[in-house]
């Protein structure tokens, strides 16, 4: 048990550290904003700990500081880390809600995880955006209105974390299917 726990810690932490640094390294679309890898790692952390809701919030609060050491927003900093601890608690009932479902419970964990990947990123990134946004706006202002901010940004941010959180989540559960972490 033990031996498992450290395992999970190791690989969240490197899960971390590698949204922090895509984070970094993810240009600015156009407007002094960027589409979140950091919290598709979040996500993923999120499948691959389903049942630990402490290390979904503890990562949740790593990446939102990370985020926040790294945005281009001015002022950003706080909203990435409200956004972060809201988006987790939100994902996390929903999973909650999605694991319940019995068409899941006889499928196989890899289809599963697949399924649930499939409706975090999107909807989870949504959450992220407006909740950054809205927080955004009452702390330091936007740059433009909130609904041209959610069209221009989080909308195409959206599908961005989509298809490159999907792509992550893929080469994560490979390299770890390969080396037997699981």
């Amino acid at each position: 048990m033990r031996d498992k726990n450290t395992k999970n810690m190791i690989i969240t932490a490197l899960l971390l550290g590698i949204g922090a640094i895509l984070h970094q390294l993810t240009p600015a679309l156009g407007l002094p904003m960027q589409p979140d890898f950091a919290l598709a790692m979040l996500f993923i952390i999120m499948i691959l700990n389903r049942d630990n809701y402490k290390t979904c919030l503890v990562s949740a609060i790593i990446t939102g500081i990370f985020t926040a050491m790294t945005t281009k927003f001015p002022g950003g900093q706080v909203p990435n880390v409200i956004d972060k601890l809201v988006t987790v608690n939100v994902m996390f009932l929903i999973m909650m809600c999605i694991n319940k479902l019995k068409v899941l419970k006889n499928m196989a964990e890899e289809k599963r995880r697949t399924i649930e990947a499939f409706i975090l990123f999107p909807i989870g990134t949504l959450v992220s955006g407006i909740t950054f946004l809205g927080s955004a706006s009452v702390i330091a202002g936007l740059p433009a209105s909130f609904s041209a901010l959610f069209f221009a940004v989080v909308l195409p941010a959206t599908v961005i974390n989509l298809v490159g959180g999907i792509v992550l989540f893929k080469i994560i559960t490979t390299s770890m299917k390969r080396v037997a972490i699981n």
